[in-house]
């Protein structure tokens, strides 16, 4: 990172505070952008029904926008100037889980339009069907890497994007959702843990994996908590 440039943290607070529009959220989101925080950011602005995804690389940094869609993200790279010049990343690996998690997306978004509302962006956070290889999983237990809801520690595969070898114990760690209604109330619905409602318990996890010993020191349970409406001002 030069001198001149400024860490994510810094703008991405700062866009999400003071931006009016998507025009005036992309210049403050890559005012000193330094690559080191290559993202997806999916802004929605619920006073003219607009949203967009911008992919905010070092050199390239795209935007979309559409008023009568949708966009998804699961740590895939989607623009081919993006992939092509800042990623080692391959859209046609159908088994890694970026892709599958993408194709999923899409069959959900196919099947839902218009009919979306909270309570199934919960259910699609919870999904864990696995596109390669045609299987839907229910049980928590079978769900893995490739599924929405990422189970990392059950997967013989891990995910070699990141360098994260089999049963890493990663995944998904916590699910939001909101609606416009909720946003104009500064509003939305979460949960702790596996969006599934599974909990991930250190214990004996290490069991039945002894090669994360290592990790012992830091590595806590993760118990999945209801899914619970914050709102802004609201006292404990």
């Amino acid at each position: 990172m030069g001198p001149n440039r400024k860490a994510e943290f810094m703008p991405a607070p700062k866009a999400m505070e003071y931006a009016h529009s998507h025009d005036d959220y992309v210049r403050i989101i890559k005012e000193g952008n330094n690559g080191g925080y290559a993202n997806d950011w999916l802004i929605g602005d619920r006073k003219t029904g607009e949203i967009a995804y911008l992919e905010l690389g070092l050199k390239n940094t795209p935007l979309w926008r559409t008023k009568d869609g949708y966009f998804a993200s699961s740590n895939f790279a989607r623009d081919p100037k993006v992939i092509k010049e800042e990623t080692t990343f391959d859209p046609n690996d159908a088994a890694s889980s970026p892709n599958a998690r993408r194709a999923r997306w899409d069959q959900l978004m196919k099947e839902a339009k218009g009919k979306i509302d909270v309570h199934m962006a919960e259910a699609f956070l919870s999904d864990h069907v696995d596109t390669f290889d045609k299987s839907a999983h229910f049980g928590p237990k079978q769900a893995q890497e490739r599924a929405l809801c990422g189970h990392v520690d059950t997967s013989p595969r891990g995910i070699k994007q990141w360098a994260w070898d089999p049963y890493n114990p990663g995944g998904a760690v916590l699910g939001k959702a909101a609606d416009s209604a909720m946003a104009a109330k500064m509003s939305f619905v979460a949960r702790a843990g596996h969006p599934c409602g599974a909990d991930f318990l250190a214990e004996p996890f290490l069991e039945r994996h002894p090669e994360y010993s290592w990790q012992k020191p830091l590595l806590r349970d993760m118990k999945a908590g209801p899914w619970t409406v914050f709102t802004s001002g609201q006292k404990q």
